[in-house]
């Protein structure tokens, strides 16, 4: 059965086209998704990402069983900070990317993905097991609002009642959080996000999303904030060089493959699933890797395309389209170890016709600081 947002009727009533995603109905674009892209990058957009999963994990062993369970260092997060990591497979495979709130010293949220939600739900317990700590899922009394573009903070911060930090706002660092009011909805509000922008994310209770959206909106329109849908929010983590997993991102991949090893802390205490077969695969030299991929026309390169050299087949597309801030086809794929470097000339098969593309380094776009 499809699950529906808190927030459903309120897209409906904006007229948004829904699309299945991970076995949820969600906006896939209210009017045009290149408006919407345009406003995240130049205003504000607002995104409903109720069908991502959160669980908390708690007690006084929370930490260890976290350490344990997931590739980064929990431990080393101090309370009010969160980061990016993964749950990996015990082959080194990635099961989830995950970013991880530290809400107290006992305390955690894990954000996962909505298609792999159960998966992590189940693997953090498994994992728990024998450490004083247990994992709540509370996705069902959630809902995730998300803020953003280079004016959310205008947005956002117009409407906070009181937020329990010192110096309010403006000393919300990236990667961090607080408890926060928004116009009576005691919330917590994030400085993260998935579009190379400056935002907010704010968990809400799911009685009270609907309010909470409608206040941010009102507050938001003298600003330029628009709705945006699945299809903006996919080609602006594109922009910013962001994987998806599914995409860049499974079980047959590792971090390392990903150019995300940095994630991988082997210096942490004590062992942690995985980490055997992370460290005999990070080296391995005839690993493919993940790249951009710049092209010259119009045509995009799409997932599942054939990346070539020659006529030798030396890589696949993994996320592919047309920026519409950078005005040309992107692209990352994953090629052969030794075709990595920026300037490597290419090509793919888009639909039988070979098109050219050159290497880039990642990002392809970087918001000004």
């Amino acid at each position: 059965m499809t699950r529906q947002s808190p927030l459903h009727e309120v897209h409906a009533a904006l007229d948004a086209s829904f699309t299945d995603f991970a076995g949820w109905s969600m906006p896939l674009r209210y009017r045009s998704e290149l408006a919407e892209h345009k406003a995240v990058r130049e205003a504000a957009g607002i995104f409903d990402l109720s069908h991502m999963g959160e669980l908390e994990v708690r007690g006084p062993e929370a930490a260890g069983a976290l350490d344990h369970a997931l590739v980064g260092n929990l431990s080393g997060v101090k309370p009010g900070r969160a980061r990016y990591t993964m749950l990996c497979h015990d082959t080194g495979g990635v099961l989830d990317d995950l970013v991880v709130y530290r809400l107290a010293e006992d305390r955690y949220l894990v954000v996962a993905n909505a298609s792999n939600t159960a998966v992590v739900a189940s693997e953090l317990r498994d994992r728990a097991h024998g450490y004083s700590a247990e994992v709540v899922d509370s996705s069902a009394d959630t809902a995730l609002i998300a803020v953003q573009g280079p004016r959310a903070a205008e947005i956002v911060g117009g409407v906070l009642d009181s937020v329990e930090l010192e110096g309010g706002l403006p000393a919300l660092k990236y990667y961090a959080s607080t408890p926060a009011v928004v116009r009576g909805h005691e919330l917590l509000l994030a400085r993260t996000g998935y579009t190379g922008e400056d935002g907010f994310e704010l968990f809400v209770p799911a009685a009270e999303a609907a309010d909470v959206w409608r206040v941010l909106t009102e507050a938001g329109e003298p600003h330029g904030l628009r709705p945006a849908g699945l299809a903006s929010r996919d080609t602006l983590r594109l922009e910013a060089g962001m994987p998806l997993y599914g995409n860049e991102l499974t079980v047959r991949t590792t971090p390392f493959d990903a150019g995300l090893g940095r994630v991988v802390k082997f210096d942490k205490p004590g062992d942690f699933v995985g980490r055997a077969a992370l460290e005999k695969r990070r080296d391995e030299p005839d690993r493919r890797v993940l790249v951009g991929l710049r092209g010259a026309g119009r045509r995009a390169p799409r997932h599942g395309y054939r990346v070539l050299d020659g006529e030798r087949e030396v890589g696949e597309v993994t996320s592919g389209a047309l920026s519409p801030t950078l005005g040309h086809p992107i692209a990352m794929a994953y090629v052969n170890a030794g075709l990595r470097e920026p300037g490597t000339a290419l090509s793919v098969d888009v639909r039988g016709r070979t098109e050219p593309v050159e290497v880039v380094a990642l990002p392809f776009y970087s918001r000004a600081k």
